[in-house]
This record gives C-alpha cells, sequence and structure tokens, in this order.
C-alpha cells in the first residue's frame, strides 16, 4: 500500500493549520458559503467537461492512489526468461500453455500472436496500438484533475469578486461602514485561499500520481512486447534478460542482480547443507 499521498496532505494540512493559521484562529477561515462556491462550482465545471462515461471512472482512481506499485517487472523478466528457454527448446507452440495461465489480458494475447505464427511487425503494431489507446484512455482520465486543479483557484477568485460586489454595494460611510471593511474583505478572500488550497494540495498531486502509475504500466507492457518480440525472434534468454534490464534504472538493475545474487547464495547453502546432511 502506497501511503504517501496521506503522508503529503496530512503533511500539508498541519503546515497550513499549525503553522500557517494557529489553531486559535482557524474560526477565521470557516466560511459555507465559501466551500460551496469553490467546491460546487469546481464538481460543475468538471462534469459539464466530460461524459459520464469517462467521470464514473474516478472511483477507481482512489484505489489506484494507495494500492502502490501494481507490477512486478523482475516477476516479468523472470517469465519471459523462463519462456525463452521453453520455446528455444520445445517450439513457440509450447508456450500456448504459458498464455493460459496468464491473468493479464494484454500478455495472453501477446503470446498467442506469436505462438500462432503472426508477423512480428504485425505483433509489435497491434500490442503498441493497444497501448496507444490505454495512455489516451488514462491521460484522459488524469485531464479531469488536471482540469479540477485549474478550475478550483479560478472560481475562488470568483467568490472573492462576489464577496467584494456585495462589501462594496452594502457600505454605508455616513453610517459608519468603514469598521466593518476588514472583516468583509476577510470573509472575500476566504474563497481564494480554499480554491488554492484544494488545487495544490489535493487535485494536482492526484494528478501527478496517477500520471506515475500511468508510466509505471506502460514500461511493464513495454517489456512485454520486447520481450515477446525477442522470443519469437529466437533470441538467447541470457542476451534476452540483459536487453530487458536495459529498460530499468541502474538502481532497479543493481536491486535485481542484488536479489539474485541473494537468492543464488542461499541455493548454494542450501545445497552444501543437503550434502552435509547425507554425509
Amino acid at each position: 500500500m502506497d501511503l504517501t499521498s496521506i503522508i503529503g496532505v496530512v503533511i500539508g494540512v498541519v503546515l497550513i493549520v499549525f503553522v500557517g493559521i494557529g489553531p486559535k484562529d482557524l474560526g477565521n477561515f470557516w466560511d459555507p458559503a465559501s466551500v460551496a462556491i469553490v467546491l460546487g462550482g469546481t464538481l460543475a465545471s468538471v462534469v459539464a467537461s466530460y461524459p459520464f462515461s469517462v467521470l464514473k471512472a474516478t472511483a477507481k482512481h482512489i484505489k489506484i492512489l494507495f494500492q502502490g506499485k501494481r507490477y512486478n517487472v523482475q516477476a516479468l523478466i523472470d517469465t519471459l526468461v523462463e519462456m525463452a528457454q521453453t520455446a528455444r527448446k520445445n517450439g513457440l507452440l509450447a508456450l500456448e500453455e504459458k498464455a493460459n495461465e496468464q491473468d493479464d489480458a494484454f500478455f495472453r494475447q501477446g503470446i498467442m500472436m506469436i505462438v500462432d505464427a503472426t508477423e512480428p511487425e504485425e505483433v509489435r503494431s497491434i500490442m503498441e496500438n493497444e497501448l496507444d489507446i490505454m495512455d489516451q484512455r488514462h491521460e484522459e482520465s488524469i485531464g479531469i484533475y488536471e482540469k479540477a486543479a485549474n478550475y478550483a483557484p479560478a472560481f475562488g477568485m470568483i467568490g472573492t469578486l462576489v464577496g467584494l460586489v456585495n462589501m462594496l454595494n452594502g457600505m454605508d460611510m455616513d453610517a459608519g461602514a468603514s469598521s466593518d471593511i476588514g472583516p468583509a474583505m476577510a470573509t472575500a478572500l476566504i474563497t481564494t485561499f480554499y480554491g488554492c488550497v484544494l488545487a495544490h494540495l489535493f487535485l494536482s498531486p492526484i494528478a501527478k500520481k496517477l500520471r506515475v502509475r500511468n508510466e509505471e504500466e506502460l514500461l511493464y507492457k513495454q517489456i512485454m512486447i520486447e520481450g515477446l518480440l525477442a522470443i519469437q525472434a529466437g533470441d538467447n534468454p541470457k542476451f534476452l534478460k540483459e536487453k530487458l534490464l536495459t529498460y530499468l534504472s541502474y538502481n532497479d538493475r543493481s536491486k535485481l542482480q542484488d536479489g539474485e545474487e541473494g537468492d543464488g547464495e542461499k541455493k548454494a547453502a542450501k545445497k552444501s547443507g543437503g550434502k552435509r546432511r547425507k554425509k
């Protein structure tokens, strides 16, 4: 579970409330009408901007924010290397059983295409086209939060303007209205405060986190494509592994290699232990 989103919001709220405002003055920053203008106006603009078919997916986004990394690149590379070894020994048709074991429909489809001897150019074209469509769909969802982050400060400004207009219209200098200017101005400015906080502490971070998750999925599936095409071309499994590792950062590569070395040491220890027991 990825808690960075919650941690970031909590830190932001604590800094604003306890460092910036101060608990004693929180009452000065509460105005239900301002909340209604900012939240209601932002929501209304988003609803007006997107069809319901796009908006209904927002419920899934919260789950994506907190579920952490869903894609195990190391396991994928190991699977592809194992498939390459199987294909070299028994041919591509032997991979059909592997396809049936996969939960990922994209991966399963790719395996079946190389099993059916589809031309490599067609395999790449079909799978990359699916990736492009998926990316467009995700970008559309991310755009909801980016648009909302733009709308929120704008409605904060609208609320401020409404408050200023009402303040000026109700001002009667002869009746001593000048004493009310300060409180009235403060109330008018609260909506701008709400809009900025909503945009920069909530909506923009959600959009960024969803984009990070999208990039993780794109990389995962791009490795799939390259691995399957290499298997179809009959590449050496060792060369295939080295090729797929180039898609990762140096830090991720070193982690994978360290993990492999650790596994190798454990296997060696088990073997040596088993021999001693036999003696």
